[in-house]
C-alpha cells in the first residue's frame, strides 16, 4: 500500500496506524502543493474498501473501481487547477498509448476533476443546467475511451473546470456530502475527501464542524490543506494531522520519472510547461506590467519636480526593463495600450493563471526593493500587496470580468503610487 507515494513520511504513519487499527475517523493531510496529499488520501480510501489487506495490486471489484476512481463509495469536494497534471498525463499517454498504465495515468486525470461534479452533490445545484450537457459527454468519452477520443476529453475538462466550480466550497455541497456520509457503504467504507478545505465560507465550516462533531462510524473523512493553520481551530481539534513535506530534488525527479515516464528535475515547473501560460511566459509579462507602471508614475512626477521621482521607480525600471525587452514588449506610456498589451500576451488569463501572474509580479517588486535594502520602499511595497491581493479576490471570489479588474488594478496602482509622492 502507498507505493505510489514517494518519499514521504507521513505514509509510513499512516501505514502503521491502518496496520494497528488506529485510523482516525476524520484526517488533515497538510503540506506545499505537489506533495502527494490528493494521491495518499485516494490510496487511503482504496486501501480501506480493500477486500483483501490493502496490497498495492489487489484485484478485488473495489480495488480496481478505485484505481478508475469510479467506486461509489468516494465522494471528493474541492477546488483547484486540474489543466496542467491533465495536459501532463496525456503527454504521457500519447508517448506510450499501447501503456495500460499511462491509459489509466490519463483516464484519473479526467476522473479527479468530474468526480467533483458527482449526482451526490449536483443533485440541487444551479450551476447543473449551464454544465450537465459537458458532464455527460465526459461520461460518455471516459466509456468509449480510445486515442481519438482524446482532444474532445481534455476540452470538455477545460470547458467543466471554467464552468463548474464556484469560487468556494458551497454549503449545499457540504450539507450534501454530511447527508452521503450518513447512508450505508455499497461495499466496507466510504471515504469523504474535501481537498482545499480551508477555501470555504463560515457557514460551510460549521456545516462540515457538525458532520466531523458526530462522524458515522463506517466513514473515513480527509481534508487537505497547505498549511495546517488556515484551518479553523474547533475543526482541526477533531482532525489527526498529517504533515506532508516539500521533496528534495532527487524525489521529484524520480516523481516526474515513474508518474510520467519523462525527464525533469521540479515537479512544479514540469506541471507549469504543460499550461497555456507557463511561468516562463508569465514572468516577462509581470516585468512589463511593473516597468510600465513605473515610467507612467514617474513621467507624471517629473512634471511637478524632475528631482523628486522617489527611487523605488527607477529601482523598478532597472530591474525590469531589461526582462520586459529582452521579450520583445515595447516602451510605452499610454495605460490602455499597456493594459490591451497585458491582456492579449495572456489571452485574457482564461487558462486561471492571473493569481500566478500576480504572484510573480510581487516576487519581482520584492526581490528589486531587496536589492537596494531601502527601508523607505516598505510604503510602496504595502500599495502593490494591498490593489494586487484585492485583484485576486475579485476575480476568484467575486467572479469578475478579468478584463475588468486588470484595468481597474493599473489604474488604482498609478492613483495609489502617485498619492503616497504627495
Amino acid at each position: 500500500m502507498f507505493e505510489n507515494i514517494i518519499e514521504q513520511g507521513a505514509v509510513l504513519q499512516l501505514q502503521n496506524d491502518i496496520i494497528n487499527s488506529r485510523i482516525a475517523p476524520s484526517m488533515l493531510f497538510y503540506g506545499p502543493a505537489e506533495s502527494g496529499k490528493c494521491s495518499a488520501a485516494l490510496e487511503l480510501a482504496r486501501v480501506l474498501s480493500c477486500d483483501n489487506k490493502g496490497e498495492w495490486k489487489c484485484a478485488c471489484p473495489h480495488c480496481e473501481q478505485h484505481r478508475y476512481l469510479q467506486n461509489e463509495d468516494l465522494l471528493i469536494l474541492g477546488q483547484r487547477s486540474f489543466s496542467a497534471e491533465i495536459q501532463a498525463c496525456y503527454s504521457a499517454f500519447k508517448r506510450n498509448p499501447s501503456s495500460a498504465g499511462s491509459k489509466l495515468l490519463f483516464f484519473r486525470s479526467i476522473r479527479k476533476l468530474q468526480i467533483r461534479f458527482s449526482p451526490v452533490l449536483m443533485e440541487d445545484d444551479p450551476k447543473y443546467s449551464k454544465i450537465g450537457s459537458i458532464l455527460q459527454s465526459l461520461d460518455e468519452g471516459l466509456n468509449e475511451f480510445s486515442e481519438t477520443s482524446c482532444a474532445s476529453l481534455i476540452k470538455n475538462a477545460a470547458a467543466l473546470e471554467n464552468e463548474g466550480f464556484s469560487s468556494t466550497i458551497p454549503i449545499a455541497h457540504i450539507r450534501s456530502a454530511s447527508s452521503w456520509c450518513r447512508l450505508a457503504p455499497a461495499g466496507k467504507r466510504k471515504t469523504l475527501i474535501i481537498e482545499n478545505a480551508d477555501n470555504m465560507r463560515d457557514e460551510a465550516r460549521n456545516s462540515l464542524l457538525k458532520l466531523l462533531e458526530e462522524p458515522p462510524s463506517s466513514v473515513s473523512i480527509v481534508l487537505t490543506a497547505k498549511r495546517r493553520e488556515t484551518i479553523m481551530p474547533t475543526i482541526l481539534s477533531r482532525l489527526r494531522p498529517y504533515r506532508f513535506l516539500k521533496r528534495d530534488a532527487k524525489s521529484e525527479k524520480e516523481v516526474i520519472r515513474r508518474v510520467f515516464q519523462d525527464e525533469g528535475e521540479n515537479l512544479n515547473k514540469y506541471l507549469e510547461s504543460f499550461m497555456p501560460q507557463s511561468t516562463e511566459k508569465l514572468y516577462p509579462l509581470a516585468a512589463f506590467f511593473i516597468v510600465s507602471l513605473a515610467r507612467i508614475v514617474s513621467v507624471s512626477i517629473k512634471k511637478k519636480d524632475p528631482a523628486a521621482v522617489p527611487l523605488i521607480f527607477n529601482v523598478l525600471g532597472e530591474y525590469c526593463a531589461p526582462i520586459a525587452e529582452k521579450s520583445g514588449f515595447d516602451k510605452s506610456l499610454k495605460s490602455a495600450v499597456i493594459i490591451k498589451t497585458i491582456l492579449s500576451q495572456s489571452s485574457n488569463f482564461e487558462d486561471g493563471s492571473f493569481p500566478r501572474f500576480s504572484k510573480i509580479v510581487l516576487e519581482m517588486i520584492g526581490s528589486a526593493q531587496r536589492a537596494k535594502h531601502d527601508s523607505g520602499f516598505i510604503a510602496y511595497n504595502d500599495i502593490f500587496n494591498k490593489y494586487i491581493n484585492e485583484a485576486v479576490n475579485s476575480i476568484e471570489i467575486l467572479n469578475i470580468n478579468t478584463a475588468i479588474v486588470i484595468e481597474s488594478l493599473f489604474y488604482n496602482l498609478k492613483k495609489a503610487l502617485r498619492g503616497q509622492y504627495g
